[in-house]
Parts: structure tokens; C-alpha cells; sequence
């Protein structure tokens, strides 16, 4: 009988595993910082926080042309392409080469209200243009709230000059939409709360009426009777309070009666009549 006292094959696995969760779960959690900016200052930082959404996911987006095709991969402050250091990488198929387009080492981050602008420094070096200088790459993020993880495209690359060359990317996001903020006042929200109840209280109203009571007609109006009166209580009201006549004031001329006179008895003129 043998003793192993050495850990299994399923040990081994559940360790593996639980190491792959662990790093996995301190790489997530870094985010944006993996980013080294290429001048460090705390604005920059706020508008890296921005896309903390998109961190540790990977773009992809081609580049065809006549006698040139290349596939290019963005990943915001991670390994693209599985190059470590690489924030853009350029894949070309018929070489089998990668180059590092710009390194997350080396970033610059600009912000507006509904965009995100992402320079990657310090790529390989061109081989014959733009003075052998080190290659650039510029990621605009643009707000767009119906793609949450949008597609790369590539827009150019500007490589006939002597200095300065760039890649220009870009790729629409819900992550650099600005927040709506409500409008409503709070009378506005009064109203609209007021219009809801009434809009319970006639349809309820309605509905006991035909249904429960059995009302026809214009009874099935809720208080039917109630709102008969009140454009009479409400007429009442205002007679009473804005009227200044006394409907019930005596006649002007006081030395005349207002009794009804007393009928004189008629005179009688038969005896002028000749006989």
C-alpha cells in the first residue's frame, strides 16, 4: 500500500485555475492605470477614467488598398495583439509581420464633452518614411449611446511627410457620452402628477360607474351629479363676493306707495245722456 502524499492531477488544475481567476481578476481591476501617461497630470487621468469601460478589450479593424492590406488591433492599456507593451499593432498578412503602431506606455489622453481622443507614442520605427522617425497612433472615441463596444475603423495613415506621421483611428462608444440630466422642474412634475391622478380617477370612475353601479350615459361620469352644480354653486359664489347691488333695495321715491292703489270706483255718466 502506497501513500501519496504529493498533490494530484485535480489539485493541480483547481490551483491553476484559481490562479488564472486571482490574476485575472488584479488585471481587471487596474484598468486605465496600466496606462503610463506621456506627461503625467491629474486631467489627463480624469479623461482616461472616462473609458474605463472599454479597458482590457480588444479592436479590430482592416485596412485595404490596392497593393496593401493590413489588420490592425487597438486594446486600451493592454497587450495588443498579445504584444506586451503594444497599444496598436499592424499585422501584415503576406509578410506574417507585426508592427507596434504606438505603446500604452506612452499615452496622451484629450477629452471633450461627448469625445476621447487617445495618443500611443513610441512605435517601431519607420523603415523609409517620415525621416525613420518612431511610429504614432491617434484613437478618437467618439459618443454614440446605441454601440456600447463599437467597431475600429482606420481612417489614415499619414506617412508622406518628414516628421510628425500618425495613424488615425476611430471607434464609437456609449463610454464618452455625457450624462442627461432631467430638465423637469418641479412644477412640471406637480403637473404631470396632477394629470396622472385625474387620469386614475375618470377612468376608474368611469369604470365603477358602468360596471359596478350600471350607469348609462352621461351618469357614467364619475360624481356626475356633484359636477352638474358646480358651475351653478360656483356662479352663486361669485355673484355673491363681486356684487356690490342690493337686488333687494327699496323704490327711489319714498312718498310714493308701493302698494298697489286701490281702484276708484268709475263714474258714471248715463244721466248727461238725453232721455
Amino acid at each position: 500500500m502506497k501513500v501519496s502524499l504529493g498533490p494530484g492531477p485535480g489539485s493541480v488544475l483547481l490551483l491553476t485555475l484559481w490562479v488564472q481567476l486571482v490574476l485575472s481578476g488584479v488585471y481587471a481591476s487596474d484598468g486605465t492605470k496600466n496606462c503610463k501617461l506621456f506627461s503625467d497630470s491629474e486631467s489627463e487621468r480624469k479623461v482616461l477614467s472616462r473609458v474605463e469601460a472599454l479597458a482590457n478589450k480588444s479592436f479590430t479593424g482592416e485596412s485595404k488598398s490596392k497593393d496593401e492590406s493590413y489588420t490592425y488591433t487597438f486594446q486600451l492599456c493592454g497587450d495588443a495583439g498579445g504584444v506586451q507593451g503594444a497599444g496598436v499593432t499592424q499585422y501584415d498578412p503576406k509578410s506574417k509581420k507585426t508592427v507596434v503602431v504606438g505603446q500604452y506606455n506612452a499615452t496622451q489622453a484629450i477629452g471633450g464633452s461627448d469625445w476621447v481622443m487617445l495618443i500611443y507614442r513610441n512605435g517601431d520605427r519607420y523603415d523609409g518614411h517620415c525621416s525613420k522617425e518612431k511610429r504614432k497612433a491617434i484613437i478618437m472615441i467618439s459618443c454614440n449611446r446605441e454601440a456600447d463596444m463599437g467597431t475600429l475603423e482606420v481612417v489614415l495613415e499619414d506617412r508622406e511627410r518628414l516628421e510628425d506621421c500618425f495613424y488615425l483611428f476611430e471607434l464609437d462608444s456609449s463610454a464618452v457620452c455625457p450624462v442627461i440630466k432631467s430638465r423637469l422642474s418641479a412644477g412640471s412634475i406637480i403637473l404631470i402628477i396632477a394629470v396622472c391622478l385625474l387620469a386614475v380617477y375618470l377612468i376608474g370612475g368611469f369604470l365603477y360607474q358602468r360596471l359596478v353601479v350600471g350607469a348609462k350615459g352621461m351618469e357614467q361620469f364619475p360624481n356626475y351629479s356633484f359636477w352638474v352644480e358646480v358651475g351653478n354653486m360656483t356662479a352663486d359664489g361669485c355673484d355673491f363676493v363681486c356684487r356690490s347691488k342690493n337686488r333687494h333695495e327699496a323704490p327711489a321715491y319714498r312718498g310714493v306707495s308701493a302698494e298697489p292703489l286701490e281702484e276708484e270706483p268709475e263714474e258714471r255718466d248715463d244721466h248727461l245722456l238725453p232721455m
